[in-house]
């Protein structure tokens, strides 16, 4: 294994619930996994699977600045999805493959540590943000050749359940694990410019600049400050790239530009230094 090679893999969204895209996604971590055993974690979450679950039993889905409220009677059936139905399809799909996939989900092994969340303005029931982590399972679990798909389930120190987002939880094992990437697979291959070219690297400042000229709209808005968010605070690159290249995650393993590729402020000022130098 390549200890400088370590790829956070985020799925979530209509990823989730379209088959073809989801086996081309799984293609995909299965070559790098197959090129590069025990460099890749997955982190998903499955929303729309909730939401259906919810509406069988009757439960309502309620969302406030699109964060799921989560009363207490509806966490054990959210987790019974996430962390059940949604991982185990995940990793059957990738056993399939023969991928040696391990389920898991954000608690086990205290692989994180998690409390009910107090960001918000409002009460959003039981939903966590992961605030420390230890790390020592799952890379025991990558050093012999395994690979870790993880729900966005939590469990706070009174071992109650919680729902984490799941684009933080995916930073928040980024941040842990220490990866050198983290990677939203999409349905696009990344940020296009005006000409329908895609933009290889964006920083902060270029997040702002591109919505002002309209370059970035509409739902990629909040993906691309999600990602900006997500790379400053965790220092991680934060890669946005297309996943109807089965080959996308090998492509990036072996250095090449993938999609578009968000620059944490320190590598970002690196970057601008050295090409002031090089004039």
């Amino acid at each position: 294994m390549n200890q400088r090679s370590l790829f956070v893999v985020k799925l979530g969204g209509a990823l989730l619930d379209d088959s073809a895209a989801l086996a081309a996604t799984i293609d995909s971590i299965c070559a790098l996994h197959t090129a590069r055993p025990g460099s890749v974690i997955v982190v998903h979450g499955g929303g729309s699977s909730v939401d259906r679950h919810l509406a069988r039993l009757g439960m309502p889905t309620e969302k406030r600045d699109g964060i799921r409220l989560t009363p207490p009677d509806q966490m054990i059936e959210i987790s019974a999805v996430l962390s059940g139905r949604v991982n185990a399809t995940i990793v059957a799909e990738l056993l399939a493959r023969g991928s040696s996939a391990v389920g898991l989900s954000l608690a086990d092994g205290f692989l994180t540590s998690s409390i009910t969340t107090t960001r918000y303005s409002f009460n959003p029931g039981r939903v966590g943000e992961v605030v420390s982590g230890d790390a020592k399972l799952v890379h025991t679990l990558l050093h012999a050749g395994f690979l870790p798909i993880i729900s966005s389930v939590a469990v706070d120190a009174g071992g109650d359940l919680l729902n984490v987002n799941a684009d933080d939880a995916a930073a928040a094992i980024a941040r842990i694990v220490g990866a050198t990437r983290l990677i939203f697979l999409t349905d696009v291959s990344g940020v296009l410019d005006q000409d329908g070219a895609l933009i290889s690297q964006i920083t902060a400042s270029d997040v702002a600049t591109l919505i002002e000229q309209g370059v970035i709209y509409g739902g990629m808005i909040p993906k691309i400050n999600n990602a900006l968010a997500t790379a400053t605070e965790t220092g991680v690159c934060v890669v946005i790239a297309g996943w109807r290249d089965k080959n996308i995650l090998a492509r990036l393993a072996e250095g090449e530009s993938v999609g578009s590729t968000i620059l944490p402020p320190s590598i970002a000022s690196l970057h601008t230094t050295q090409s002031t130098l090089s004039r």
